[in-house]
């Protein structure tokens, strides 16, 4: 009898501790009394009645990926590509979650590949490898609108994938090497530009810096020549100046030594004679020294005999 009571204490016990529930953070319990909807349990602590509640749905509330797997689409020039695509959704209802549709996700995976197959079937090819963002828009636009009656909101949806038919893979593949070798033989084409650009103006800087050194050379020629010439002429004033210093010395010591005046102009006829240096055939003299001039001559005709 005690083991009985003991073992209905226990049963009793484990009845009670089943009906004490703990929601943990981001969940939510749909609970049924009696197979109907009773109400929706957030965070915290709750005691449901025994054998009258059930814990119906645990909903997720955070913000969940579903990856579908590539679809068949139809684009408006008739080319048949596989897309797959990635939906970003978060439960916000977990009553219509749990009562608005009977499978959820295969709902929405079939939502999904019914809005794709309607987007791209009014783009064509180019547009639809072209406009990614365009068709992201498109389809989250209308699954949040279809969803929004189970629950769920749909916060983003990318395209993961867009795989054309091969031949189409071949043709772009050939396309972008073509495109590519034009890029490179463009590139190569500025390059040889730039390259004789940059000889042109290496030559055409050659050529100004020889015409510089050139022009310069012969500016010091020409300075050097002109120095020459100074010099020499500095030279030979310095030296007549010498000569006419040496003459007019010699004059003066005549004339301190006591001579007259005919023989002081001898001298000087003498300096002037020294003076022409040869150079010259013809002298003009005062007509004060001519009759000087001829009394010399006689005077050195004289001496000579």
């Amino acid at each position: 009898m005690v083991w009985v009571l003991v073992a209905l204490v226990v049963v009793v016990l484990l009845i009670l501790v089943s009906c004490l529930k703990i929601v943990p953070q981001a969940q939510a319990y749909v609970i049924e009394r009696l197979g109907a909807y009773q109400g929706t349990w957030s965070v915290g602590f709750h005691v449901k009645v025994p054998f009258v509640d059930k814990v119906a749905r645990r909903v997720n509330l955070k913000e969940q990926v579903a990856d579908f797997p590539p679809q068949p689409v139809i684009t408006k020039d008739n080319v048949t590509m596989r897309i797959d695509t990635v939906v970003f959704y978060q439960i916000t209802d977990p009553k219509l979650f749990t009562y608005g549709v009977e499978n959820p996700m295969m709902a929405i995976e079939n939502l999904t590949a019914t809005t794709l197959r309607n987007i791209i079937g009014d783009l064509e090819l180019d547009q639809t490898l072209t406009s990614r963002e365009t068709i992201n828009t498109k389809m989250r636009a209308n699954l949040d609108i279809a969803t929004d009656p189970w629950g769920i909101k749909v916060n983003r949806v990318e395209l993961k994938n867009i795989i054309p038919p091969a031949e189409i893979q071949n043709a772009m593949e050939k396309q972008m090497k073509a495109e590519r070798e034009r890029r490179e033989a463009v590139t190569r084409a500025e390059g040889e530009k730039k390259a004789k650009i940059l000889e042109a103006e290496g030559a055409k800087e050659s050529a100004i810096l020889r015409a510089e050194a050139d022009k310069q050379s012969a500016i010091l020629r020409a300075e050097a020549q002109k120095e020459k010439m100074i010099r020499e002429a500095e030279g030979e004033a310095e030296a007549i100046l010498k000569v006419q210093q040496a003459n007019a010395d010699g004059i003066r010591m005549l004339k301190e030594a006591g001579a007259d005046e005919p023989v002081l102009k001898i001298k000087s006829l003498e300096a002037f004679e020294k003076v022409a240096d040869g150079q010259a055939t013809t002298i003009l003299l005062p007509s004060e020294l001519s009759g000087i001039a001829s009394l010399a001559a006689a005077w050195k005709e004289g001496a000579k005999k």
